[in-house]
């Protein structure tokens, strides 16, 4: 891309935030969205990882999350509501979860274009690791085979305003989806980078493809 086609781009902040609490995320999100909305921030993207916690999207249906409070508990998993779309989740240490903080408009106010742009991002991202990565009809994110390896669930506010997003499993223990049903999906498993690439390739360098791969299917320059 030549320099006067960077310049007109719109800018994207990258934010590397480590290990995030979920509710101290789901704050960060909120702020983060009325500062795009006002026009005080250029487009965000959120680059992290969560400690144990079970996440709720606004068609959970319960009996999705088997565990029992007590036990959840005593495993150190949490469970929050969210205001994303979509079912029952994880999310863990090792793996890498976006949260892009978009303003859609004027050109890309399309819900269904922006979740196939997400899993386009992370099909290109994961295939510099030498792993193909597939769509499923009716379903969202990303596949190797028959298994998930990216979950997307996101949220669309006021003002085509983007929030909550994706996680990629790359070293994610995927014994702790045995106390969910994924996505409420009951006939496909879960894998990981550490699984399906060879080498397994590093957080960083997982970042590194993500943000790489977001740029240019969001046609945005890393500012």
């Amino acid at each position: 891309m030549s320099t006067s086609q960077e310049t007109a781009a719109p800018p994207l902040q990258l934010r590397h935030l480590g290990l995030v609490e979920y509710g101290q995320a789901l704050e960060l999100q909120r702020e983060l969205v009325e500062q795009r909305r006002a026009g005080t921030i250029p487009d965000q993207l959120l680059l992290l990882e969560h400690p144990h916690v079970i996440t709720l999207g606004t068609s959970a249906h319960l009996d999705n999350v088997l565990l029992a409070d007590a036990e959840r508990q005593l495993l150190g998993i949490g469970l929050y509501e969210t205001g994303r779309g979509g079912d029952v989740t994880y999310h863990g240490p090792g793996q890498l979860v976006g949260y892009p903080i978009l303003d859609l408009k004027p050109d890309r106010q399309d819900l269904h274009r922006y979740v196939r742009d997400i899993e386009e991002v992370l099909i290109r991202a994961i295939a510099s690791f030498d792993v193909s990565g597939t769509r499923k009809p009716g379903l969202t994110g990303v596949w190797v085979g028959e298994d998930k390896i990216a979950a997307i669930g996101v949220r669309v506010s006021s003002g085509w305003i983007t929030s909550h997003g994706f996680a990629l499993n790359v070293t994610t223990d995927l014994e702790f989806f045995d106390s969910i049903i994924p996505c409420g999906i009951r006939d496909h498993g879960v894998t990981s980078l550490a699984r399906t690439a060879s080498p397994p390739p590093a957080m960083e360098d997982v970042m590194s493809a993500v943000e790489r791969e977001f740029a240019g299917v969001f046609a945005r320059h890393i500012a």
